[in-house]
């Protein structure tokens, strides 16, 4: 009976302990959880996630950019729905009531439990008379957020744009919940992490009749949302404006550099758009109205354009020649005779001619022979065209050159197996690749590439990686420079002089002098006419200056341009003199800036 006894008395007490245990969680969550006591008296409660403002973008000289306005998202959250009046809040919100009626239907499909956003972003004025009937749409709640707003109706491709998150971003960074925005293209999207902040969560209590009634715990639960970087790009504001009012009505892209930084003072590409018309409410409709633009301006040519770099490109065949020692600046071609087949001259100069000369007169034939020397000083031909790619990659063409750019084109300069297939191993030379020489053939660059190598030519011999976002600085205001690595070309400093000087003599002989020489200020440029089998030619322009000391390296390509000191040698000489000089001076480069002003190569009946 004693054994029977003790376990009577051990399961009481196991009884007792469980029946305290309840008592105590009952009276804990009952009396002392006061969350609990909230919601018995039919209070609900409200997550808001609290979205921090994103960062500001201003320009090199401290001119606003990019900037934030206030805006309103409405959300619903369907299991707190009740009948209500769909006409009035259709008024309201400016939206048709089948509109209203699919909105709540997808947000039933999402989840009844959780918000979803019904109508995005709402102005200031819609908000406020919203907020005074709000009491009447019980499950209805706003959200306040901001929208970005471009000071200036500039450097759209430079800038990007913002748009909502897809299913994929949301997947593969937490961060980001259905509705939250980022960064699409441009600086918004390569500086997203910098400039989105950290988003913060207010908690409210609301009654049945959606009104407000406080902070949840006394506020104790919130977080705070944490600002965006603020970022101070490279780009002259005025510059920017300036390049874009010459290339209005034209196709191309104009990329300028500071050589001795990387740094990217403008970055064109045209046509453009102003980036304000992807922000608000009709953002889709302008969307799909850029997208099928003919003219196609949310394509960002100064980054992804298919161009060959035409006679620019000689000056890269020159360096290349004179480091491998297969010319000297003295060497002297005819244009005249076996020298000039199988490529002919296309201009009436002095022959034979010298180095500096060649590039002044952009003469084929020294260039096909300059090429032809350097390819056939190595044994076979693929080990005389591996060094001469060589060479040209380590100018920065034939590769991207930064991760802020998105979609950025590495180009193409062929590999050497390109030709074996085509050709065959050992069936091709020099002579079968001779189109290489003067810029034509299988090369692909884009301007960005192109404002590079030019940068490398002034710098005489080496290029820091090309650069948008100067520096990056937090809430705190706390400045953190950004640094940029420097790439070394495989051509040494003595070898650029007689290039530059080639250069030089460009922008001051007759065919260009009037396009492409501003009085008080060494131009060293280069001119390129890029055959186009689709219409008028292209017109190329590289140049820097000055000539010491250089400020600014300059790419421009204006599309059926028809040659380049046609177009692309004015735009990029007003541009220097504009940087430089802050000003147009002399009579005949204002009606120079006047004629490009007005320039429409977009109209097909204007004579070009």
């Amino acid at each position: 009976m004693d054994k029977y006894a003790k376990r009577k008395y051990i399961l009481g007490a196991i009884f007792v302990l469980v029946a305290l245990i309840f008592i105590f969680r009952l009276f804990s969550l009952q009396v002392l959880d006061s969350s609990y006591k909230q919601y018995a008296t039919k209070n609900v409660l409200r997550k808001v996630i609290n979205y921090p403002a994103r960062g500001l973008i201003y320009d090199r000289n401290g001119e606003l950019l990019v900037y934030n306005k206030a805006a309103y998202d409405l959300l619903v959250t369907p299991r707190e729905v009740s009948a209500f009046d769909t006409t009035q809040l259709c008024s309201i919100l400016k939206i048709e009531k089948n509109v209203l009626v699919e909105e709540l239907r997808k947000a039933k499909k999402y989840s009844r439990y959780k918000p979803s956003v019904i109508v995005k972003q709402l102005s200031p004025e819609m908000y406020a008379m919203l907020q005074e009937k709000l009491y009447k749409y019980p499950g209805f709640f706003v959200q306040t957020r901001t929208l970005r707003e471009y000071a200036h109706p500039i450097a759209a491709h430079m800038l990007g744009y913002v748009g909502e998150v897809n299913q994929s971003q949301i997947n593969k960074d937490p961060y980001y919940e259905q509705g939250d925005y980022i960064g699409i293209t441009g600086i918004e999207r390569a500086y997203e992490k910098e400039l989105r902040g950290h988003k913060g969560v207010n908690f409210f209590l609301v009654d049945v009749h959606n009104r407000l009634k406080g902070a949840y715990n006394d506020g104790n639960s919130d977080t705070a949302a944490v600002l965006g970087n603020n970022l101070t790009t490279t780009i002259d504001a005025k510059l920017q404006a300036y390049c874009e009012l010459l290339m209005q009505n034209k196709r191309g892209a104009v990329v300028a550099i500071e050589p001795k930084t990387g740094e990217i003072l403008c970055f064109y590409s045209g046509p453009d758009y102003d980036a304000n018309l992807l922000v608000g409410r009709e953002r889709s409709k302008n969307y799909q109205m850029l997208l099928n633009d003919t003219l196609k301006p949310l394509t960002n040519r100064a980054i992804s354009a298919a161009y060959s770099p035409g006679s620019t490109f000689k000056t890269l065949n020159a360096l290349i020649a004179l480091e491998e020692g297969a010319i000297t600046e003295n060497t002297s071609v005819t244009c005249y005779g076996k020298a000039s087949s199988p490529i002919r001259c296309t201009h009436n100069h002095e022959s034979p001619i010298r180095l500096q000369g060649g590039i002044r007169e952009s003469c084929n034939p020294y260039f096909w022979n300059t090429f032809k020397s350097t390819i056939n000083k190595y044994p076979t031909a693929e080990e005389g065209y591996n060094n001469w790619r060589e060479h040209i990659l380590s100018f920065g063409l034939g590769q991207t050159l930064g991760t802020e750019f998105y979609g950025e084109s590495a180009g193409n300069i062929p590999q050497s197996s390109y030709y074996d297939r085509f050709f065959g191993k050992k069936r091709w030379n020099a002579l079968t690749v001779r189109s290489l020489s003067i810029g034509q053939g299988e090369i692909i660059v884009t301007p960005l590439q192109m404002a590079n190598m030019v940068s490398v030519i002034a710098n005489r011999g080496y290029y820091i990686d090309p650069h948008i976002v100067k520096s990056v600085t937090d809430p705190e205001n706390e400045v953190h420079p950004l640094e940029f690595a420097r790439k070394d070309a495989m051509v040494h400093p003595e070898y650029f002089e007689p290039v530059i000087d080639g250069m030089l003599q460009v922008v001051d002989q007759t065919n260009t002098r009037y396009t492409a020489h501003v009085e008080g200020i060494e131009i060293c440029g280069k001119t390129g006419t890029i055959q186009n089998s689709h219409g008028s030619d292209h017109s190329a322009f590289i140049a820097f200056a000055p000539k010491d000391n250089p400020q600014i390296a300059i790419a421009a390509y204006v599309e059926n341009g028809v040659w380049g000191a046609r177009y692309a040698a004015p735009i990029a000489s007003l541009m220097i003199e504009k940087y430089l000089n802050d000003s147009i001076g002399a009579p005949n480069r204002i009606a120079l800036e006047k004629k490009m002003i007005e320039a429409n190569l977009l109209n097909p009946n204007q004579p070009k």
